[in-house]
C-alpha cells in the first residue's frame, strides 16, 4: 500500500519519565505455547512466583529488546476529529519512547488533517474513507518506511483519536513488548461516562476469543494496543469495520502470540443509549461476528485434508 506522508516528522522528547510499574497474572490456554496476561491484581488467578530459581517468564516472545534503541511509532487513525485530534497528539508526544506520532485521516470532511499537522504529527491522507483497518494498515507502512536502517522496527502503538489529553495515560501499554514479555499489550479502559450498551457485542467478541483459544479477555474491542512489528504483520489483513480489534486478538492468539491486557486511565467520546448509540452497536455486532465467523471458517478449511491425502486403496 503506498501513502504519502505530507508533515515533517515529529521531534524527540525527555525518555526519562517512568517506570511503568505493573503486576501480571498469567492465563493459561490449551490451543498454543503462548499465554494471555492481565496487567493487574486479579484474585482468581495465582500470581507467578517471579523469584522461583530457574523459572523462566511465561511470556517469552521474541525476547528482551534494546531498551535504548527501541523506539515507539504512535498512529492514530481519525476521520472528522479536528476538535481532539491536537490534544490526543500531544498527549501521545508525552510517551516515553515515542518518537513518531502519525495520524492517518481516513477522509475526513473538517480539517482534522491541517489541526494534525500543526500540532507536530506526521499525516497520511486517505482521500475516501476506506475504514479503520486500512487506516492502521496505511500507518503501519508509512511507519514502517520511517524505520531507520540500522535500528530495530519501532514498536507500534494504535491510539483513538478522541482521547485527548488522557492519551499520555497508555504510556503502560509500551513496557510490556519492550521487555519482550508479549507481543501485544491491550489497555482496560475504566467504566465511560455516557456509554449506553448493555455489553451484547463485547459479550460476543469474549466468547468468540475464549473459545478458540481458552483465554477471556476484559475488554476484547480495546482499539488501544501496542505491538510488535512481527505481530502486526501476522495479523494482516486486518478484519475489516469494527471486527479489527476481534480479529487481531484472534489471529495473534491462534498463532501463539503473547498478549497482555493493561489498565489505563483513559477517557474517550462513548456511543449513548440513543438511537444512532443503538445502529452504531448494530453495526459493530455484524462486523465483529463476520470477523469471528471468518476466522472459524478458515480453521475449519485448514483442518480439512488435502484432496488426494487419505489413504490409498489397493
Amino acid at each position: 500500500m503506498r501513502s504519502r506522508a505530507v508533515a515533517d516528522e515529529v521531534e524527540g522528547f525527555d525518555l526519562s519519565r517512568g517506570p511503568w510499574v505493573t503486576n501480571a497474572t498469567t492465563h493459561r490456554w490449551a490451543h498454543a505455547a503462548r499465554v494471555g496476561t492481565v496487567i493487574a491484581e486479579n484474585p482468581d488467578v495465582p500470581q507467578q512466583d517471579e523469584s522461583a530459581e530457574g523459572k523462566t517468564p511465561a511470556t517469552t516472545p521474541t525476547g528482551p529488546r534494546q531498551h535504548s534503541e527501541q523506539r515507539v511509532a504512535v498512529i492514530i487513525p481519525a476521520k472528522n476529529e479536528a476538535d481532539r485530534i491536537a490534544a490526543t497528539i500531544r498527549a501521545a508526544r508525552a510517551i516515553p519512547h515515542v518518537d513518531l506520532v502519525l495520524v492517518v485521516d481516513d477522509g475526513s470532511t473538517d480539517d482534522t488533517q491541517n489541526v494534525a499537522r500543526a500540532a507536530g504529527a506526521v499525516v497520511v491522507r486517505h482521500s475516501v474513507n476506506r475504514g479503520k483497518a486500512s487506516a492502521m494498515e496505511t500507518g503501519a507502512a508509512v511507519a514502517a518506511m520511517r524505520d531507520a536502517e540500522d535500528a530495530p522496527p519501532r514498536l507500534l502503538l494504535f491510539l483513538d483519536a478522541d482521547l485527548g489529553v488522557s492519551a499520555v495515560n497508555t504510556a503502560p501499554l509500551v513496557p510490556p513488548i519492550l521487555v519482550g514479555k508479549a507481543d501485544c499489550s491491550i489497555a482496560v479502559l475504566p467504566k465511560q461516562t455516557g456509554a449506553g450498551g448493555h455489553g451484547l457485542v463485547t459479550g460476543l467478541s469474549r466468547r468468540a476469543i475464549q473459545k478458540a483459544t481458552g483465554w477471556a479477555p476484559t475488554q476484547p474491542l480495546s482499539g488501544q494496543r501496542c505491538l510488535t512489528r512481527e505481530a502486526f504483520e501476522a495479523a494482516t489483513p486486518l478484519a475489516r469495520g469494527w471486527g479489527v480489534e476481534t480479529g487481531m486478538t484472534l489471529d495473534l492468539l491462534t498463532q501463539g502470540f503473547a498478549v497482555v491486557e493493561v489498565p489505563c486511565d483513559l477517557r474517550h467520546r462513548a456511543s449513548g443509549s440513543d438511537w444512532r448509540g443503538q445502529v452504531h452497536r448494530a453495526k459493530q455486532y455484524r462486523d465483529v461476528a463476520l470477523a469471528v465467523w471468518t476466522r472459524r471458517w478458515r480453521r475449519l478449511i485448514h483442518r480439512r485434508p488435502a484432496p488426494g491425502s487419505g489413504p490409498e486403496r489397493v
